[in-house]
């Protein structure tokens, strides 16, 4: 039988990390940051209210039901506080890294909302009330630069939602509750405050998201690893692509509550865009979950191909055993992971979450409906014996546990030598689970792999 190398739990990088003096916390770059946004802010936002006045824009996006909304004085207060949270948050960054990238999110959402400013001027249509004492003094103040344009979508839930997500990070029990709270009074004051229609808040949001996923915290960008994808990638990118098109067209046809169709059209256009170009790294999933402007953006997405997965197994919902404690099964959620009394989890979905627990977890993201490379199947067969080694069982999973999972486990099949060739292992798979899937493609990856002896010197 065939040698792995072991996936150690640390590394000597991972020792020099843990040694290494900590960080002193950036506050200049941050202040340097605050110089450079500050004044862009006012000139940027200035000049779309000054080019919308010269325009004389009357457009306005607004449904019957917000003439309910009342209009509340006292909600001026979280409106301007959000001034105060923006610089504030430059000092909740810990390190250089989430500086620049907190400041390029704060950055994106000026540009992108300033050119749709520009390119659809909008223009607020109801009339606000006098207002006077200390609450009219604060309207007062607003007004001396900000007319009544610059509407969709909102720059101020747009910087919301990264900030929001800044101050969270950054606290925990009884204050993150506060952040929680102040977060959704600063929302609700856009319309309280009479400065925006409804249509901005979701538009803003969008704005804010996207943000959040185009700069990370942590990690490289989903633009880092961008390439050439292949032919049949691209055409998996424009059938997303012409759903993303069908559902905004009859979101742009139907209007109203069907407005809300331009989730999903954005879900599967960056749906497209990651087989089109950026890969699984457009998923940003890591350790089973994908980050919150990710999971956000693509939810609309993510609980279709989880519903997918649950009606194309309903009638196999339980894995199957492989063999030596290798099991082969759809994605679990934890009550299948607890009955199955699994120590470990592969999980080969770039589209779904996994579930949390005290098992062992790996996670190679791998895109759905496209066969893997035979680097691939090395890695995954790696990882399946790191896992196996610790004891098992040892549940790998994809969306249906009938292709992606299956590949894997043939991989490891192999390179272990518990299988002498691409068909010994596919006929052992198709005795434990007799409906997968493997194509030519899958096969042709297999048989580039080497064997035990030529890839690890022998037994």
């Amino acid at each position: 039988m065939g040698h792995f190398h072991r996936v150690p739990g640390t590394t000597a990088a991972d020792v020099s990390k843990d040694t290494a003096p900590a960080e002193t916390l950036p506050w200049r770059r941050g202040v340097a940051w605050l110089l450079f946004l500050g004044p862009f802010f006012f000139l940027s936002y200035g000049f779309a209210n000054a080019m919308a006045a010269r325009w004389q824009v009357s457009d306005a996006v607004v449904f019957g039901w917000e003439r309910h909304i009342p209009f509340m004085p006292w909600t001026i207060l979280p409106y301007w506080s959000i001034d105060l949270f923006y610089g504030l948050s430059f000092l909740l960054c810990r390190n250089t890294l989430q500086v620049d990238r907190h400041a390029l999110r704060l950055l994106t959402a000026q540009l992108v909302s300033v050119a749709c400013f520009l390119l659809f001027p909008l223009r607020f249509s109801f009339a606000r009330p006098v207002t006077d004492g200390l609450f009219g003094g604060l309207f007062e103040a607003l007004a001396s630069f900000d007319q009544p344009y610059n509407q969709a979508p909102s720059l101020h839930i747009s910087l919301l939602v990264i900030l929001w997500v800044r101050f969270a990070a950054a606290s925990r029990g009884g204050l993150r509750l506060a952040v929680h709270v102040w977060a959704v009074l600063i929302a609700v004051s856009v319309l309280t405050t009479y400065q925006h229609h409804f249509i901005d808040l979701p538009s803003g949001a969008l704005v804010g998201l996207l943000c959040l996923w185009l700069w990370p915290d942590a990690g490289s960008t989903p633009f880092a690893t961008a390439g050439r994808a292949s032919p049949a990638a691209r055409r998996l990118a424009g059938r997303y692509l012409l759903g993303a098109v069908a559902c905004g067209g009859l979101a742009g046809l139907l209007g109203d509550g069907a407005l809300w169709l331009l989730w999903p059209a954005t879900a599967l256009g960056l749906v497209a865009l990651n087989y089109a170009w950026l890969g699984p790294a457009g998923f940003q999933k890591r350790d089973g979950r994908h980050s919150l402007g990710a999971a956000l953006l693509l939810a609309p997405y993510t609980l279709g191909a989880w519903l997918n997965s649950r009606l194309w197994t309903r009638r196999r919902p339980a894995p199957d055993l492989i063999v030596d404690g290798i099991w082969l099964g759809r994605m679990p959620d934890a009550r299948d992971m607890a009955a199955g009394g699994f120590r470990a989890l592969l999980d080969l979905t770039a589209e779904l979450p996994a579930p949390r627990g005290s098992w062992r977890y790996a996670g190679l993201p791998w895109l759905d409906l496209l066969p893997p490379t035979t680097a691939q199947l090395e890695q995954a067969a790696t990882q399946l014996e790191a896992l196996h080694a610790h004891g098992g069982p040892v549940l790998v999973c994809c969306a249906l546990g009938y292709s992606r999972s299956a590949s894997a486990v043939a991989a490891w099949l192999l390179i272990s030598g518990r299988a002498a060739s691409v068909e010994a292992a596919e006929a052992l798979l198709r005795r434990g689970r007799p409906g997968i899937v493997l194509g030519p493609a899958h096969r042709q990856a297999l048989a580039g792999l080497s064997s035990p002896l030529e890839t690890h010197g022998g037994a």
